[in-house]
């Protein structure tokens, strides 16, 4: 028995693993060797092709296509018209499926909408991409980026507030979570604030 809802106007091919709760809406295609966690929600006009892993707790917002090569992690939002690439020289009189480059979604990032991902590309955990940024180079764990091509513009919490980075240290002001930066990484410290 199925414990997880596709609306009848999506497509699930065989050979797809659905976790438990999960949605998938309307006019969704999930292609077989797919892996797609417990909890997750995909609006309306998804493409998953085969190959695509997705973790647990993912949320995938319209008109988003996961192309092989694509990993997402636990946690992952991805908002409206995000595009993944997977070759980086494509022409379409040349077939370059064996060229594929992955592209791995950390735990916790999130995506914008109309945000772009050039394949090969590493986000790390917690980072938040603003929308329409074209995203070239990998990205560090709780890093801010914005603009075309993206660059850093700060650091995020895990709670996803915007960091007042001073002498280093930064306090989540919905958590009171520290958060250090060392070595041109930021790191979330075990303690917080009384």
């Amino acid at each position: 028995m199925e414990n997880y809802f596709v609306h009848p106007s999506s497509i699930v091919d065989e050979g797809a693993k659905i976790g438990s709760n999960t949605k998938i809406w309307h006019f969704c295609h999930i292609s077989s060797n797919v892996e797609i966690g417990h909890k997750c929600i995909l609006g309306q006009n998804v493409f998953v092709a085969g190959g695509v892993k997705i973790g647990n707790g993912v949320k995938i917002q319209n008109n988003v296509s996961l192309y092989t090569g694509v990993i997402l992690e636990d946690d992952v939002f991805l908002g409206p018209s995000v595009v993944f690439t997977n070759v980086m020289n494509p022409r379409s009189f040349i077939e370059r499926k064996n060229e594929y480059k992955s592209t791995i979604v950390h735990k916790g990032a999130s995506i914008g909408a109309n945000a772009t991902i050039v394949c090969g590309t590493t986000l790390g955990e917690y980072c938040f991409i603003g929308a329409g940024a074209v995203v070239t180079k990998n990205v560090l764990p709780f890093q801010l980026m914005a603009g075309c091509p993206a660059k850093p513009i700060g650091w995020i919490s895990k709670n996803g507030h915007k960091l007042n980075m001073e002498k280093h240290i930064g306090i989540c002001p919905e958590t009171q979570e520290i958060y250090a930066l060392k070595d041109g990484h930021l790191f979330l410290l075990e303690n917080k604030l009384p």
